[in-house]
């Protein structure tokens, strides 16, 4: 199997640990194990007794039922705990399709949700969120069109990354309505669904019984160092998926676990936190954005800590991305990672701390001013 090269990853690889301010990142203000600790009330010699052995296939018992709790109400046979949500797309997708198998996708979108596909020789099918003066939305009609076709899976991620958008609880329902009467597994990405500002967050479709969700502690938790995610889906697919399972990770270890079942089970405290956060930071970029006239379009996001800015006035975002990683210490992701139609905007996150902000945009604005 050949796959094309995470182009969002590589450029990551290269520059992310290699600046000084980061305004490229999708995810809030990483916690230290000290915050963690004064959020959720423990103490780390809770860790002494621990003994360094296997976890389980599925995860650990103590960390599953309390990701069951919070989003299956207690269901425990839907819920797997992952490395990340990365190791659940990957599993997911080599367990669930064949060669041959249509797979709709919202367009643009994070790389992993359809480029494994394509390895698998699957086609994909573009929905494109629709652009206009109002910044990009959702278009369910021509979704519908796409579904009539049957695919195996319609994949979807909302608050959506990069642009930030989101949809209504009534469009949630007829998209959930859209995979139903197509037969579809419908492939629910929740990495940014607990962050949201100007309405509540969407609940999990766990009506549907072809649903398969993907959670993370790294975008809205502040704990992307532990590389813990979560999957849902019927039992009998977490059955198949737990046999690839034992080819590549096995299980997570039951270390990081500790400091998942202790955040999950102190969620809402976190999410409050950092959505204070984030929203404080993003009035902050919505003036900045606003002083830079034609130079930067920005249309805010309902949810997540991303914006997918459009910079009118750049010949090269790549080259400008590039010139302020390497001139500037700054992280800012080119839109060419999330599709090549996207050439002229970039994925600005606004999650990290008000001063790294500051600075970020400080670098921008220079690079913007000399042309």
């Amino acid at each position: 199997m050949k796959i094309a090269l995470a182009k969002l990853e590589e450029w990551m690889r290269l520059y992310y640990h290699n600046v000084d301010h980061d305004i490229g990142s999708s995810g809030v203000r990483d916690l230290t194990i000290k915050e963690l600790r004064e959020i959720c009330g423990f103490d780390l010699d809770e860790l002494d007794p621990m003994i360094f052995h296997d976890s389980e296939s599925f995860g650990g018992t103590v960390l599953r039922t309390a990701l069951a709790d919070r989003w299956l109400a207690g269901d425990v046979d839907r819920m797997m705990v992952t490395h990340g949500s990365s190791e659940a797309i990957y599993i997911v997708m080599h367990t669930v399709l064949d060669p041959g198998d249509e797979i709709v996708v919202v367009d643009p979108a994070y790389q992993q949700l359809y480029d494994i596909a394509g390895a698998l020789g699957c086609t994909i099918s573009r929905w494109p969120l629709r652009q206009a003066d109002g910044g990009f939305a959702v278009d369910l009609a021509e979704l519908r069109k796409l579904a009539e076709r049957r695919p195996r899976m319609i994949v979807v991620n909302f608050p959506h990354n990069p642009t930030g958008r989101s949809i209504t609880p009534e469009q949630q329902r007829e998209l959930v309505e859209i995979a139903a009467e197509a037969g579809a597994w419908l492939v629910w990405d929740h990495a940014f669904g607990e962050l949201t500002y100007a309405a509540d967050p969407l609940p999990l479709p766990i009506w549907y019984d072809r649903l398969i969700a993907f959670g993370t502690f790294s975008k809205s938790y502040g704990l992307a160092g532990i590389r813990v995610g979560w999957c849902v889906a019927p039992n009998e697919l977490l059955a198949r998926m737990a046999v690839l399972r034992d080819y590549i990770a096995l299980y997570v270890s039951p270390v990081l676990e500790f400091f998942a079942e202790k955040a999950v089970r102190n969620a809402d405290r976190i999410v409050a936190m950092q959505r204070e956060h984030a929203a404080g930071n993003l009035l902050y970029l919505t003036e900045w954005a606003d002083r830079m006239g034609d130079q930067v379009r920005l249309d805010p996001p309902d949810g997540g800590v991303t914006a997918f800015v459009r910079l009118p006035r750049c010949a090269d975002v790549t080259d400008l991305c590039r010139r302020l990683a390497q001139e500037h210490r700054v992280l800012l992701v080119p839109g060419e990672c999330f599709g090549d139609d996207f050439t002229r905007y970039a994925r600005l996150g606004f999650g990290g701390t008000r001063a790294e902000l500051a600075a970020g945009l400080a670098a921008l604005q220079t690079v913007l001013s000399d042309g």
